[in-house]
């Protein structure tokens, strides 16, 4: 009989996770941020601000 109540800790987590995520208001599972691309675009620029500042300071 406990062998066959193994397969409810997935199913009880699942049911969890999903009353969570619908009671705070994400529906959509995964990220909710829209502007990957001006994230990138940000990391890239800092990148190069610390590239340059890195080869000022060797100089």
């Amino acid at each position: 009989m406990a062998a066959l109540l193994w397969p409810l800790i997935p199913l009880v987590t699942g049911v969890a996770a999903s009353v969570w995520a619908w009671s705070t208001g994400r529906r959509r599972p995964g990220p909710g941020r829209h502007g990957t691309w001006e994230d990138l675009d940000r990391h890239q620029r800092l990148r190069t601000a610390l590239g340059r500042h890195e080869h000022c300071q060797a100089a």
